[in-house]
């Protein structure tokens, strides 16, 4: 009786304690009984520091305005004096679409406001041409694809490697395309950033070989098209595909020196939190990456080096290469790729420039006064195409 009498002592009290447990519980929790508290989700995760892209944006902005004022600069009505399209615009209506298909302004108008003539580089002196080229555009077709595009690749690589970087990759491939142009193409001027556009497309896909694990199907499906598209334009009539090719090669190279990451055990070991220890890891690039960049740098400063030689020498690429020009040529029924001399026969009477190809024997007469050596050869390397 005495082990029951115990029993029901402790049983009592075990309860009271419960009790006492409870009112403790419910005056201290700052939470009510029937919500818990609620777990914050752990912050997002970014090995790699995110830009907020400006300079991009800035380029489409830059070369926008640089195409409103070479419209307002060519003055069609005025200084053309024939059927202008889209008169409505005044001074900003565009040329012909016999002489400039892409709703654009006249050649001499492009050649004037700094396009890539061989001519003056080479023998003029005027190196700058190489540069100021690539922030100019036949027409409002060839501006608006190429600032689309700009846009659709040039975003994420600024968001991803900052301004510095990516400002330099589209200069200097904007130049290894203008370069490689002047070797190829001698007859006809230049204009474009589809070469500084094509070297961004090289960068990235230089940096989607070395860092292929980050990316997605999706990256390469984008990388894939826009190539495709662009070097299919670059075949037609009138479009520098040369240009596309040489600004290509110049990103691709770039992107093993300018785009380089560390690897992502250096990244681990540096963002690990306390008390954690990662495997250490002495060097923040992989061995291929190091051999990677030197090559390529390597590359990059012979390949500027021969061709800015090659190009103030008076050097035509075509010559030693006889089947370079179908890289911007598929030859029709109607259009011949032959890399020969084009020649035709001019004679200015009153406005009217009459012109007659030498090869195959077309001609035709142009409402043009006082024509310029550069109009004429323009228009001669179309009328023979």
């Amino acid at each position: 009786m005495g082990r029951e009498s115990g029993a029901s002592d402790i049983e009592i009290k075990v309860q009271g304690m419960r009790g006492d447990d409870d009112d403790l519980n419910t005056a201290v929790s700052p939470f009510p009984a029937s919500q818990p508290p609620r777990r914050q989700p752990p912050p997002e995760h970014r090995p790699f520091q995110r830009w907020t892209p400006w300079l991009v944006p800035a380029f489409v902005l830059a070369n926008l305005v640089v195409f409103a004022v070479i419209m307002y600069e060519n003055d069609c009505p005025k200084t053309f004096l024939g059927d202008c399209v889209a008169v409505f615009l005044g001074r900003f209506a565009f040329q012909p679409l016999k002489e400039n298909p892409l709703f654009g302004p006249s050649s001499s108008t492009l050649e004037k406001m700094g396009a890539l003539d061989v001519r003056k580089v080479v023998h003029e002196h005027q190196g700058w041409r190489l540069i100021s080229c690539i922030w100019l555009h036949a027409g409002v077709i060839h501006v608006l694809a190429n600032m689309l595009s700009l846009l659709l690749i040039g975003i994420r690589l600024e968001q991803e490697f900052g301004f510095a970087r990516i400002g330099l990759l589209y200069a200097i491939s904007g130049f290894g395309g203008s370069l490689m142009s002047a070797l190829f193409i001698k007859s006809s001027i230049s204009v474009g950033a589809s070469g500084a556009l094509f070297g961004l497309l090289g960068g990235m896909l230089s940096e989607l070989l070395t860092n292929w694990t980050i990316y997605t199907n999706k990256h390469l499906f984008t990388l894939v098209l826009i190539i495709a598209i662009n070097l299919a334009v670059g075949v037609l009539p009138h479009v520098d595909n040369f240009a596309h090719i040489g600004g290509f090669v110049s990103g691709f190279l770039l992107g093993f020196v300018l785009l380089i990451r560390p690897h992502f055990g250096w990244v681990a070991q540096k963002n690990a939190p306390p008390g954690y220890h990662a495997t250490p890891v002495k060097h923040k690039h992989k061995l291929y990456q190091y051999i990677l960049w030197i090559i390529a740098a390597i590359l990059l400063i012979v390949g500027f080096t021969v061709g800015i030689l090659m190009l103030f020498r008076g050097v035509n690429a075509n010559d030693y290469c006889s089947w370079c020009h179908y890289l911007s040529c598929v030859p029709t029924s109607i259009r011949s790729c032959s890399s020969s001399t084009i020649s035709c026969l001019s004679s200015q009477e009153g406005n009217s420039l009459n012109l007659m190809c030498g090869g195959n024997k077309r001609a035709r007469s142009y409402l043009l006064p006082n024509a310029t050596e550069a109009q004429i050869e323009e228009l001669c390397s179309q009328l023979c195409s």
